[in-house]
């Protein structure tokens, strides 16, 4: 078992935050020359072949063990449909407000567990998440009059990205995560290729695969470099350091977002969506900070009082000191 090192684990989910708006970027780039399932598509296989030469030299296997495969398979499916959602957002919209209206995913989380599940989710919590809607309804707004109804993709990508993160927390502990990273686009290429093959058939250019001119094929590769990368820092990051201790840091992928934005297409948020998402990530940094204080209250409430024999009454009078109280007391 790993051992808990938490600075190393935050220092990882820190660069997990800078690399992963990256590959947004590029992704968002290249969408101009090639249909978004291709880029998809290419995105697992690309990433498959940068990782399989490590696995092959440092002897892992590809076999996943028992019971994994369904909730592979269905965490791949969440992914790819996630991944699918995002890229059709970007070709209409700025990087930075879908990013921003993606970052619901922790409040539909602690939702559909109060909805499905029966957790209990105080007020505090519940006001978060309304206010983490606020803020999402206020950078869909200027975004919905420029684009209609696109706006809810980067919806469809928070729930795809919920699905995602729910099955690879069930299998996580059991999978090597380069091997899970391998075999996550071996699984994704046929869920792809019916629609690819199929699509110019029908008469649907959009899902008809184009070779890749020499910018493209560059753009590709580095979706699929920065992706792979990132994902590992990230699976590492949770393997050094506790959930509870990761879960703010990852809203640093805001303002990191939004730098990449400038930076690629001299897009930047105005007034409204800035607010908005500023409005997003102190809601879901509070939330955090609530689950915390909830978790640490659970331990401390859980931890068993030790047992000290009574002495009868009479016998303590005699013999125990007259204190004042204090942690030393006895």
């Amino acid at each position: 078992m790993t051992a808990d090192r938490p600075l190393l684990g935050v220092v990882l989910m820190l660069a997990f935050c800078i690399v992963i708006p990256m590959s947004d970027g590029f992704a968002k780039m290249v969408t101009d020359s090639v249909p978004v399932l291709q880029i998809v598509a290419m995105r697992f296989v690309l990433g498959s072949i940068l990782i399989l030469p490590i696995i092959w030299a440092t002897g892992r296997s590809l076999r996943l063990p028992p019971g994994t495969l369904g909730p592979a398979l269905a965490r791949t499916a969440c992914h790819v449909g996630a991944f699918v959602a995002l890229l059709a957002a970007l070709v209409h919209l700025p990087l930075a407000e879908t990013m921003a209206i993606v970052f619901i995913q922790p409040f539909l989380m602690l939702l559909l567990g109060w909805a499905l599940m029966g957790e209990t989710v105080g007020p505090r919590r519940l006001a978060a998440c309304v206010a983490g809607f606020a803020g999402t309804l206020m950078v869909i707004q200027p975004s919905f009059v420029q684009a209609g109804w696109v706006v809810v993709l980067p919806l469809l990508t928070a729930v795809g990205f919920t699905g995602f993160m729910l099955f690879t927390r069930r299998i996580a502990k059991a999978c090597d995560p380069l091997a899970l990273q391998a075999i996550s686009g071996l699984l994704a290429l046929p869920m792809l290729l019916p629609f690819l093959i199929l699509g110019p058939l029908a008469g649907l250019p959009d899902l008809a695969p184009v070779w890749p001119d020499a910018r493209a094929w560059g753009l590709l590769w580095a979706i699929a470099g920065f992706a792979t990368v990132a994902h590992l820092l990230m699976t590492v990051a949770l393997r050094l350091a506790p959930a509870a201790t990761l879960a703010p840091i990852q809203y640093m992928e805001l303002p990191v977002t939004v730098a990449v934005g400038w930076w690629l297409f001299r897009d930047f948020p105005d007034g409204l969506a800035l607010t908005g998402i500023a409005v997003i990530g102190v809601a879901g940094l509070y939330m955090v900070h609530r689950e915390r204080q909830i978790s640490m209250a659970i331990i401390a409430s859980a931890r068993p009082v030790p047992h000290r024999a009574r002495a009868p009454a009479e016998a303590q009078a005699s013999v125990a000191p007259k204190t004042t109280g204090g942690p030393r007391a006895r």
